[in-house]
């Protein structure tokens, strides 16, 4: 029997050179906005190439990947104490090759992707040359793949694609598109009928209606777009055709445990400022706010969520580690889905709060955080469908009782039991029936 909550020394030492090398060489970066600049730019050439550079020697780039894409092959629970920390900055995942949406889109390539279209696509997005776009939700559909309506039809040699999608992630610096695309509408299982695209986006028709930001953000990355007369060659497809949900569902599946790993360091970073807040911020003459219960409770309430969903995560990542199947872990992927965004938007409230006007003022963060709580709600699949996906893994392991009366009423536990042990019920009411009588007695 194994249950163990300490990290090994030697993977600790490079969790402790992760915080260091955030604080003293990434965060800065973040507030220069340097992300506007993308791979190739002389900003991003200069401050991101050394630092990753950095991470390489330390052997942390690509962590998530096995040794034959060039990562290490870290299990999900190392991946996960990574990043919680790297969840902390946002320029992290970047610097350590770990980004959305382009370490879904290489995983899936990888999986699924021809020896042609990894040699194109695979190694230059895991070297960071270049970045993807991921073009699956439309605006008619949201993230409903029954409601798709962008068609790829075969003609000849080629797929014609024609459409449009709605936030498609990373699409303001991609050099290549990964999109979904009705190429079966009427196959009789809908989970069949589309297929996978590898768009270039130089490609003739390849539209960018606008690009989206999220909350009030002026610069977004998300692209609203639209294909029109998309020519593709045959090879374009990406695994087989009709297999795009499948294909979907392996590179969603990690990705949502990632994202709540670090949603773990955002939360962090909230409670972290919160209590900063409390034993700096004095008020009425009598001493820090942190002396008082109402905010003692805010930051005590703050604090067991935090530990509560760190631990659920680190737990779904050890079930992902030891089956090896993401299938056999999906309930507990839908539980960490479901709880992460309920408990990164308390925490940022209450941090919001202690911190009065400065709290929802744009010099401190919690305004963008918040609605990356939202976005986390929404991302990879709402709430409601992880709560109905959650509920349904749970009620497998009950049968119906076939009787009017529930059989697990105490009543009807009592008399099941007094069945199975009757000379043990008789002798427990022959003692009660002489304690009785010497209590009447006296």
């Amino acid at each position: 029997m194994a249950w163990d909550f300490e990290t090994e020394p030697e993977f600790q030492k490079k969790l402790d050179w992760i915080d260091r090398f955030l604080d003293e060489e990434v965060e800065p970066l973040v507030h220069l906005d340097i992300w506007r600049a993308g791979p190739g730019s002389k900003p991003y050439e200069r401050a991101i190439r050394p630092l990753q550079k950095k991470v390489r020697e330390q052997g942390l780039w690509a962590c998530h990947l096995g040794p034959e894409l060039g990562g290490q092959g870290y299990g999900q629970v190392k991946l996960a104490l990574m990043n919680e920390r790297l969840g902390r900055v946002a320029l992290a995942p970047v610097v350590f090759g770990c980004q959305a949406p382009d370490t879904g889109n290489a995983e899936i390539i990888a999986h699924f992707g021809t020896s042609e279209q990894k040699k194109k696509y695979l190694w230059p997005l895991l070297n960071n040359e270049i970045t993807s776009g991921y073009s699956m939700t439309e605006p008619q559909g949201g993230s409903d793949p029954l409601a798709f309506q962008t068609k790829a039809e075969l003609d000849g040699e080629e797929w014609v694609i024609n459409g449009e999608k709605w936030f498609t992630s990373g699409a303001r610096h991609a050099e290549v598109f990964v999109v979904y695309a009705l190429t079966d509408p009427d196959h009789p299982d809908p989970y069949q009928r589309m297929s996978m695209f590898l768009v270039p986006r130089r490609t003739a028709g390849v539209e960018v209606v606008r690009y989206v930001g999220v909350g009030e953000t002026s610069r977004g990355s998300e692209g609203y777009m639209r294909y029109t007369n998309v020519r593709v060659p045959k090879d374009a497809l990406l695994g087989e055709r009709g297999g795009a949900f499948v294909i979907g569902q392996t590179r969603l599946g990690g990705g949502r445990v990632h994202h709540a790993m670090r949603t773990v360091g955002q939360c962090r970073k909230a409670l972290d400022l919160m209590c900063r807040r409390a034993v700096s911020r004095t008020t009425r003459g009598n001493g820090r706010i942190g002396d008082y219960q109402m905010v003692q409770e805010q930051i005590a309430d703050s604090w067991i969520e935090l530990e509560m969903f760190r631990l659920l995560v680190l737990q779904t990542a050890w079930k992902i580690d030891k089956f090896k199947d993401y299938r056999k872990v999906r309930k507990d992927i839908a539980a960490v889905k479901v709880a992460m965004p309920k408990v990164y938007s308390e925490i940022v409230k209450r941090a919001m709060h202690i911190h009065g006007a400065l709290g929802v003022s744009n010099e401190m963060p919690f305004a963008s955080m918040l609605i990356g709580s939202m976005v986390m709600g929404i991302a990879d699949g709402p709430t409601e469908v992880h709560k109905v996906t959650l509920a349904r893994q749970v009620l497998r392991d009950f049968k119906p009782d076939p009787g009017l009366f529930p059989a697990y009423t105490l009543p009807n536990l009592r008399a099941a039991a007094q069945s199975q042990f009757p000379d043990l019920a008789e002798e427990i009411r022959a003692e009660w029936a002489a304690r009785a009588a010497s209590i009447d007695a006296l």
